[in-house]
């Protein structure tokens, strides 16, 4: 199951949105993963995250695998776009 998205935050996934994120996919058992730009990161992972440096205007795609898939993408969703709402 994924999701595309638009980051919209002024700075993009810096190093603060980044640790939000992170700590949100954290939360669950699920494979998470992000791709920006041809390259797919573990979510879960801050360094992994942060070396894309992905800017505001960027679209993402976020994938999940396991149980509950639909559950944990709406989470990760609702932190996007609590991030998106900081711009």
């Amino acid at each position: 199951m994924h999701k595309d998205f638009v980051i919209t935050h002024d700075a993009g996934l810096h190093a603060r949105p980044a640790t939000l994120l992170v700590a949100k996919a954290n939360e669950f058992d699920n494979s998470i993963r992000l791709t920006y730009d041809d390259t797919t990161i573990d979510l879960k992972s801050i360094m992994g995250l942060l070396s894309l440096g992905i800017p505001k205007g960027s679209l993402v795609r976020v994938e999940v695998e396991g149980d509950d898939a639909a559950k944990v993408l709406e989470a990760i969703s609702y932190a996007i776009s609590e991030i998106n709402a900081e711009a």
